[in-house]
This record gives structure tokens, sequence and C-alpha cells, in this order.
């Protein structure tokens, strides 16, 4: 399987997008098409935990001050169902292996990955 998550309006994940071979790929754009229930749990399963997904750089996570609260697992997952933002993003799943967010390293393995 071949998917990605990303946002439209994100400068990051559009430049990602074209830096990237994406032929091929399920593309999944998250604001208009909500990440599922058995998405998030797919994604689990790759990433091991839900806070690998979290992004805490979301403007969201500093206006609900959620950096001064103990999260758990569960907490992290509700809140990645109730708001897109919170998903670290772009989100790219390639068989069995996934690549969260949008660093240098991250991006790098993804190339040598798709080639």
């Amino acid at each position: 399987m071949k998917k990605v998550y990303f946002l439209q309006t994100c400068d990051t994940c559009r430049r990602i997008l074209k830096e990237v071979n994406t032929d091929g790929f399920e593309r999944q754009e998250i604001k208009a098409n909500n990440i599922t229930v058995t998405q998030l749990d797919e994604m689990h399963q790759l990433s091991g935990s839900y806070e690998a997904l979290f992004n805490k750089r979301a403007k969201l996570y500093k206006a609900m001050d959620l950096k001064n609260q103990t999260l758990s697992e569960t907490d992290y997952k509700q809140y990645l169902l109730d708001e897109y933002t919170f998903l670290k993003r772009p989100v790219f799943i390639v068989e069995e292996e996934i690549f969260i967010g949008n660093s240098k390293k991250v991006v790098e393995k993804l190339k040598e990955k798709i080639g």
C-alpha cells in the first residue's frame, strides 16, 4: 500500500509532495477527508504510538495549553480524531513503513524507500 495524508493549505506539505515521486500513491487531504478510526489505528500500529503522530507545534496545541497537561495515548488518539491539525504531516505509508512529518531526515528516508 502507498498512501499519503496531507493538508492542502500547508506549504511544507505541498513542497514535499512536489519533491517526492507520489505516482501510485493514494492521496488523502485530511481537512476535506478526516482520518477515520481505522486509518488512525493503522498509523498507530506502524508508528508504535499516537504521540508519534501528534503535532505538538500546532497552534491549537498551544491555545489549549496541552503542553502543560499530562496526556495519555488515549488522549492523543482522541485529539487526533477530533482535530485534523493535530496530525503531524505529511504522513506517508509505503508498504509496511510509515514516514511521519517533514524533517529532512524523514523526507530523505522516504525518498530512499520509494526511489
